[in-house]
């Protein structure tokens, strides 16, 4: 067995044991690469793990584009969690629409509105959350595990793709034809909210076009930290 087929393997093994051991699980999804090779293992094998996706309201067109496409391919309605209304209305009203650009302060709590306290009420009454992430992806991710302990929203909190290579995700995605974004076909490796991400030039890191004007140990969202850091904290 080659390093991929054991790669994949694993990750087919990992997902039936969340599916059998902490249900209800649910995947997070960004609609990016990652998250497609996820919903395609977790969909093609019929395994009862829902998949859910943050709608910040500042989402590419394209990203948008994907809830359809694996409606499409997969029969599978995505679930959609939206920000607060009246929060989002207050952080523009008092700041400005773009004023993440002003700040680290400012771009975090964007992303609180926007992301963290949907994710809140996305994970309510779940035993596992699965992520996309993987280790190669940044240095804030250097010590990913494919299980953790999760004490920010009380549960364990797997990243099945932790091992994986960018190689490696593209190559189950040729191999299995499985849609992706389209805006990876455009420099965006990395993809999150259409204000805070741009497309790379070659040679720059993968994670290099979120929040391109920060530096690039402030990079996360706040989706996986806690206290201000990242919740690398025990690994099971």
């Amino acid at each position: 067995m080659s390093v991929y087929d054991k790669l994949v393997a694993d990750t087919k093994l990992t997902l039936g044991r969340i599916a059998s051991d902490f249900t209800p699980a649910v995947l997070a999804s960004s609609l990016a690469a990652e998250d497609m090779v996820l919903t395609d293992l977790i969909l093609r094998s019929g395994l009862p793990i829902g998949i859910f996706s943050l709608e910040t309201g500042r989402l590419h067109a394209e990203t948008l584009g994907m809830i359809d496409r694996i409606k499409q391919s997969y029969a599978y309605e995505v679930a959609l969690y939206k920000p607060q209304p009246e929060a989002v209305d207050a952080y523009v009203a008092t700041h400005g629409l773009n004023a993440f650009y002003d700040s680290v302060e400012m771009r975090k709590e964007c992303c609180r509105i926007r992301k963290v306290e949907p994710l809140g009420r996305a994970l309510a009454g779940k035993k596992a959350w699965i992520t996309g992430q993987r280790r190669a992806q940044a240095a804030t991710r250097a010590e990913l595990h494919v299980q953790e302990d999760d004490p920010a929203h009380g549960m364990v909190k797997f990243n099945p793709l932790a091992d994986w290579s960018e190689e490696d995700v593209w190559r189950y995605i040729r191999d299995n034809d499985v849609p992706y974004n389209p805006l990876h076909d455009k420099g965006y490796p990395s993809i999150g909210c259409e204000p805070c991400t741009r497309a790379i030039q070659p040679g720059e890191d993968i994670r290099a076009g979120r929040w391109w004007w920060e530096q690039p140990d402030s990079k996360e969202c706040g989706l996986h930290v806690v206290d201000g850091k990242l919740v690398r904290i025990k690994p099971v």
